[in-house]
């Protein structure tokens, strides 16, 4: 019994060990980072194709900014091209990173994440997720690669929750009472 117990206790700490084990982003940028530690090491990696303030743009809404880039021009031996980085309130919450699909396929990056981090939690024909209590990693169609910070995204959603109209209210009483 003692050895059942010792073998499920690590099969616990080993699953769990490897669920918390997602990237925070890619390249050096990684969520959590304030505007300034963005920048920085946007300009460091080089396959972002980063050129400074001209990619800087201030987002609807209060505290939120966002940096695009574009490898097109400035770093076309890239395998990114497009990529997004979202802040609230200074910190980086969201990372959208498009990949270069002339010289990456989806396959190999799915195939590769599934080694790295196991099977995702999630699978359909638009994107896979990866996830943990913190992150959410998601592989999009056609070929995007998404970093999440989980906690900033929930509250943020719960900010932008609107209370629904009479009409939303009294359709939904009629629909529970089919």
């Amino acid at each position: 019994m003692k050895k059942l117990f010792v073998l499920i206790l690590i099969m616990i700490f080993a699953f769990s060990g490897y669920a918390t084990e997602l990237p925070k982003g890619y390249g050096g940028v990684e969520l959590g980072m304030t505007f300034d530690q963005a920048k920085k090491a946007l300009k460091d990696n080089l396959d972002f194709g980063y050129r400074g303030e001209r990619d800087v743009s201030l987002l609807p809404g209060e505290n939120r900014t966002l940096i695009e880039t574009d490898t097109t021009t400035y770093a076309g031996f890239s395998f990114l091209e497009r990529c997004w980085f979202q802040f609230y309130e200074d910190r980086l919450y969201i990372i959208t990173i498009n990949i270069n699909r002339e010289k990456m396929d989806h396959y190999s990056i799915f195939r590769t994440l599934c080694k790295k981090y196991g099977d995702p939690v999630s699978v359909s024909p638009e994107k896979s997720i990866w996830k943990n209590d913190s992150i959410t990693m998601s592989l999009e169609r056609p070929l995007t690669l998404k970093y999440v910070d989980q906690k900033t995204f929930d509250k943020l959603q719960k900010k932008s929750l609107v209370n629904p109209s009479g009409t939303e209210t009294t359709r939904d009483i009629f629909l529970e009472g089919l």
